[in-house]
C-alpha cells in the first residue's frame, strides 16, 4: 500500500442516483422507507470495505427542476427517511464503516445537531460524520416559519443578490459548525466520574459553557451529551465554487469536489488549497475527495446499456454536477488510479451509485477487489475510528488546561 492510501466513500440516496433508479428491474422501491433496506446498504458497503457512507436528506421533497422550490413530479422518487436515524439504526448493526448523515444547517438549531451527532458517535463507537449542507429553497423556509428566504433561480446564479444570499448561507453554516465543535468540547474528557463513594458524578470544573454569540446564532450550552468517542466527529462538505471551498477551510475536514476529468483535477485541489490559505486554515489540510456517479457491470457494455435504458425511461440523459462514469470494474478502476495521478493531493473519491443496490454491490464486489489486486486498496480495516482513518488525531478539548491534556 501506498503511503498516501486511497479513501474510497459512498453516497446513499433513496434507489440510486439515476432519477429512473427505483424503474430498475433489480431496484427495490417498495422498500425504500425501511429500516431493513438502509441496512442491507450500509452493510454492503462496509463489506467493501468502504470508509464511509454519507446519507442523503433535506428539509423538503427532491426536486429536479428548481433551486428554490419543489417541482411537481409524480415519475421520480419523493420522500425520505430521516439521514441521522437511518444513521442510528444502522450503526450498531454495522462495526467498522463510518455513517455520516447529511444535516441542514439553515433551520436547525446547533445544539441539536451537537447532540444527535455526539450521540451518534457514542452508538457507533467513534464512527459518526456529518455532512454539512444549506438550503435556498423558500418552501423548506416555510415549513419552520422563522425566515423569508430569496427564491433563487438557476438563470440568477452569479448576480449580486443571489451571491449576497448565498454568501450569508454560508457565513450562518461557518458559524453552526463552529457551535457544534464547541459543544462536542464543552466536555472535557474525564468529566464523568461516576464515583459512588463520594457521591460525584461529574467533575463540575470540566463541564463548560461555550458562551457563543455571532450574528446568527447565542448558544450558551455545555452539551448535554457526553464528549464524543472522537472528540470531534469528522466533517465534510460538498463544494462546486470558491465560496463552498472556503467553507470547507474553515469549517471540514473532508471536501467533496467535482471535477469532470483528470484534467480538471489539479486545478481543484490547487482552488481548495488557495481556499485554505485566504481562511487561515490551521491544523490538517482538507482530505480532498472527488465524486463520481457510477453505474458498474463485470460486463462495461452492460452498464452502459443499464444507463441507457434508464435514459430513456427518464426521456432525458443523466445529468450531475458530478462526472458520470459506467463501465466495468476494470476500467472503474482504471479511471480511478488515473485521477489520482493527475495530483498526488487527491486523497480518494465519494462514488454516487446509479442504481441501489446493483451498483454498490459492484463497487463492493468488484471494484474493491480488482483495486486490491491492484495493491491500490486495504484488504481489511486498519483503523476504529473515522478520523483515524483519514490520519487525523482525537483533538484535546480547546476548554483543557495544558496540565489536563498532558494527563
Amino acid at each position: 500500500m501506498s503511503e498516501n492510501p486511497l479513501h474510497l466513500a459512498v453516497a446513499l440516496d433513496g434507489a440510486g442516483w439515476h432519477p429512473a433508479a427505483w424503474r430498475d428491474p433489480n431496484a427495490t422501491p417498495e422498500a425504500l422507507f425501511t429500516p431493513g433496506y438502509w441496512t442491507a446498504l450500509v452493510q454492503a458497503a462496509e463489506r467493501g470495505l468502504l470508509d464511509f457512507a454519507t446519507i442523503e436528506d433535506a428539509l423538503g421533497l427532491q426536486s429536479d427542476d428548481h433551486l428554490s422550490r419543489t417541482d411537481r413530479r409524480t415519475d421520480r422518487v419523493r420522500g425520505r427517511l430521516d439521514a441521522e436515524l437511518i444513521a442510528a439504526f444502522t450503526a450498531p448493526l454495522t462495526s467498522r464503516i463510518g455513517l455520516v448523515p447529511t444535516v441542514t444547517t439553515t433551520h436547525t438549531e446547533p445544539f441539536h445537531i451537537a447532540s444527535a451527532l455526539a450521540t451518534l458517535d457514542h452508538n457507533s463507537l467513534g464512527r459518526a460524520g456529518w455532512r454539512v449542507q444549506t438550503s435556498v429553497r423558500t418552501d423548506e423556509a416555510a415549513h419552520f416559519g422563522r425566515r423569508a428566504l430569496p427564491e433563487i433561480r438557476r438563470e440568477a446564479l452569479g448576480t449580486p443578490e443571489v451571491d449576497a444570499a448565498v454568501a450569508d448561507l454560508f457565513e450562518e453554516a461557518a458559524d453552526a459548525v463552529e457551535v457544534v465543535r464547541r459543544l462536542w468540547d464543552s466536555w472535557e474528557d474525564g468529566t464523568e466520574i461516576r464515583d459512588a463513594a463520594t457521591n460525584r458524578f461529574l467533575d463540575r470544573d470540566k463541564l463548560h459553557h461555550v458562551d457563543f454569540s455571532g450574528r446568527f446564532f447565542s448558544v450558551r450550552g455545555p452539551s448535554i451529551v457526553p464528549r464524543p468517542p472522537q472528540g470531534q466527529p469528522l466533517v465534510v462538505a460538498l463544494a462546486h465554487a470558491r465560496a463552498a471551498y472556503e467553507l470547507a477551510a474553515r469549517s471540514a475536514d473532508v471536501v467533496f469536489t467535482t471535477p469532470r476529468n483528470a484534467a480538471e483535477v489539479p486545478g481543484i485541489v490547487a482552488e481548495v488549497r488557495a481556499a485554505e490559505q485566504a481562511v487561515g486554515r490551521t491544523g490538517a489540510p482538507l482530505r480532498v475527495l472527488a465524486d463520481l456517479v457510477v453505474s458498474v457491470d463485470d460486463d462495461g457494455q452492460e452498464a452502459q446499456d443499464r444507463v441507457r435504458r434508464l435514459d430513456e425511461l427518464a426521456e432525458q440523459p443523466l445529468r450531475s454536477d458530478a462526472a458520470v462514469v459506467a463501465g466495468s470494474a476494470t476500467e472503474l478502476a482504471d479511471l480511478v488510479q488515473e485521477w489520482r495521478a493527475a495530483s498526488p493531493e487527491l486523497d480518494g473519491f465519494r462514488l454516487r451509485p446509479a442504481v441501489l443496490p446493483t451498483d454498490l454491490d459492484a463497487i463492493a464486489d468488484g471494484l474493491v477487489p480488482e483495486l486490491q489486486r491492484r495493491g491500490a486498496f486495504r484488504s481489511a480495516y486498519d483503523t476504529d475510528s473515522l478520523r483515524e482513518r483519514f490520519g487525523l488525531p482525537r483533538p484535546a478539548s480547546r476548554y483543557a488546561t495544558n496540565e489536563e491534556v498532558a494527563r
